[in-house]
Order: C-alpha cells, then sequence, then structure tokens
C-alpha cells in the first residue's frame, strides 16, 4: 500500500476528514484497504514471467495515486487517507488472495450502498477496478493478450463492483 513516506503528504482537507467521518471507522478502512488489496491480487493472477516487474507494480501505485484527480470527494479522500496513514513496519499484512479480495469487493460495495452518493461510489468502484486494468496493461505492454487468471479477476471484479 503506498505510504506517506513515499509520497509527499497532501493535507487532508476539512472535506476528506468529513467523509471519512461519515463511514464507521471499520468500513473507512475497507475501502482504504481495497485498492492495495486488488492491486496485489491482479499482480499475483499474473504468469510469473510478467508479475515482478518494476512498470506493473508502479502502474499499481501510479492507478492508486491517479483517484487524486478524479471527481469524487469519496475518492479523493480515500487516496488522501492511504497517504497520510504511517508506515508501520510492524504492520505488515499478509497478502489476501483472489478469493478474500473479491469477498472484500463485495463488502466494500455494500458499504457504498449503504454510506456512499450513488454518483461517489460509481467513481470508487470504477477506480478500483482501473488499478487491476492498470496493472494487467503494464504487464502486457508488448501487446500479449491478457492471461486467463487475470482476464477472470477483471471479468470477476466487473462483476462485483458493477
Amino acid at each position: 500500500m503506498p505510504r506517506a513516506s513515499s509520497t509527499p503528504q497532501p493535507a487532508r482537507s476539512r472535506a476528506a476528514q468529513r467523509i471519512a467521518r461519515s463511514f464507521p471507522p471499520d468500513q473507512w478502512r475497507t475501502l482504504m484497504r481495497l485498492p492495495a488489496e486488488v492491486m496485489i491480487a491482479t499482480i499475483n493472477a499474473l504468469p510469473s514471467d510478467r508479475r515482478r516487474t518494476v512498470p506493473v507494480g508502479l502502474a499499481g501505485l501510479d492507478a492508486i495515486a491517479a483517484g487524486r484527480g478524479f471527481d469524487s470527494d469519496l475518492v479523493r479522500a480515500v487516496v488522501a487517507a492511504i497517504y497520510a496513514e504511517p508506515e508501520d513496519p510492524q504492520a505488515a499484512e499478509p497478502a489476501l488472495d483472489q478469493q478474500q479480495v473479491l469477498a472484500e469487493c463485495r463488502r466494500a460495495a455494500a458499504i457504498l450502498r449503504e454510506y456512499a452518493d450513488p454518483g461517489d461510489a460509481a467513481v470508487y468502484r470504477h477506480w478500483v477496478r482501473q488499478v487491476a486494468v492498470r496493472v494487467c496493461a503494464a504487464a502486457d505492454a508488448n501487446g500479449d493478450p491478457i492471461a486467463a487468471p487475470a482476464q477472470g479477476l477483471l471479468d470477476e471484479l466487473a462483476a462485483v463492483l458493477s
């Protein structure tokens, strides 16, 4: 997950803080963690010869950071919260497998239905899917078709986050 130590911290706006407070803390944390979880699951779905490259990892991080420019207060608030979160080297958590990430996507979709403006929810879901799309695009930059496991994950993400 992107950390404040690797990117300049933007000042958290009052709007971002207000949005974060409109969600229960555990549900806000789900929304904050999901983009990185999707990035990691997508990387893990790639064939091993394409998964561990710098462009693939950077594409995922760039896709997460791109949320700063989205036309959604919710997405911008989530990105601000991701980058404002202090780095804790002791808090490393194991990566979730694909089915666990899809379950987290379902949970996030339910959270969005309950607490978010429908427009913001749609933009958030699109942003999270774009994280996976951009990781796959970076892995297949030479024009090869997307590997079947990665394409399967993209398809499932589209279904779960629609």
